[in-house]
């Protein structure tokens, strides 16, 4: 006799579904070994600050290549914020003669260099006629204005008291910079390390206005001779010349790639921060940061 109706099925009836959230709930936390809830726990997101890292591109124009140069400019500010991170220990570390741990971070530096300099290559896929369509809404913004690149200019040694009022708006900003501008350079500290292991190092070069720009030596040329005539002897501050001619090297490159992008989409049009742009860049292409490093290879 068939059950009436509403009474318990039988054993070889079909059961009903179990409600989504009781399914949802017996499935496993893992999956091939990876946690999978974090309700509990800190997940990747949480720890980089994702949301607010990519809640921060703010387009004003309706150009869609905008994205592209908003991001372009933060990934490169966020490799700078590593790379003085780098430079500001490993510029501590040579002043307590710990150059081990120096040379690590000034190879990273380097490598951080190569970073900015591939970047170029994808700011170069903006044609003219799209960077026209973004350049008005830019105003008189311009990465002339970056206060974290003029902080790597300065504690590379390229000082100039004039480059620090661009950011007299900011007092916070400006202190940091100020800071930099009067500290002495990384090219410094390794002048005055020398002269503590001895080189002849003139005093003119390790005890001077750290806020006036480097001035090439004949005296702190031949101090690096003497490394780099006996290798095996000077073994530690002939691996700090290397370091610093890599950094300046892919300084060059970083340099180089910036004014070949700018002429490649503005041509020789004025900066939105008023330089002469590709003028102004190529002018910064003859700056040499570390002379007595480059110099010394014709005498050797």
């Amino acid at each position: 006799m068939n059950e009436p109706s509403g009474c318990p099925m039988g054993h070889g009836a079909a059961q009903p579904a179990p409600p989504a959230q009781l399914v949802q709930a017996a499935q496993p936390a893992q999956h091939h070994g990876a946690q999978l809830d974090f309700s509990a726990d800190m997940a990747y997101g949480d720890y980089l600050h994702l949301d607010q890292v990519l809640e921060a591109q703010h387009p004003l124009s309706p150009a869609h290549d905008e994205m592209l140069f908003i991001v372009q400019h933060q990934t490169s500010e966020l490799w700078m914020k590593l790379m003085l991170h780098e430079l500001h220990a490993a510029i501590a570390h040579i002043a307590r003669d710990e150059l081990p741990a120096a040379f690590k971070m000034l190879a990273r530096v380097s490598k951080i260099m190569e970073q900015l300099v591939h970047a170029w290559d994808v700011l170069a896929t903006m044609t003219p006629p799209e960077y026209s369509a973004i350049r008005p809404w830019l105003a008189q913004s311009s990465g002339f204005q970056s206060w974290q690149y003029r902080c790597i200019e300065f504690s590379m040694g390229n000082k100039h008291a004039a480059m620090l009022q661009p950011h007299r708006h900011a007092p916070n900003r400006l202190a940091q910079v100020e800071a930099a501008w009067r500290a002495p350079s990384l090219y410094d500290e390794a002048l005055r390390l020398m002269a503590r292991r001895g080189l002849p190092v003139p005093a003119s070069h390790t005890e001077r206005d750290w806020t006036q720009a480097y001035s090439a030596s004949p005296e702190v040329e031949a101090a690096w001779l003497v490394a780099y005539r006996e290798p095996q002897k000077h073994w530690d501050l002939y691996q700090l010349g290397e370091e610093l001619t890599d950094i300046e090297d892919a300084f060059r490159l970083w340099r180089f790639r910036h004014v070949t992008t700018v002429e490649r989409v503005i041509g020789f049009k004025r900066g939105t921060g008023g330089t002469h742009g590709v003028s102004y860049l190529r002018k910064m292409l003859d700056v040499v940061l570390f002379p007595e490093i480059w110099s010394l290879r014709t005498a050797l």
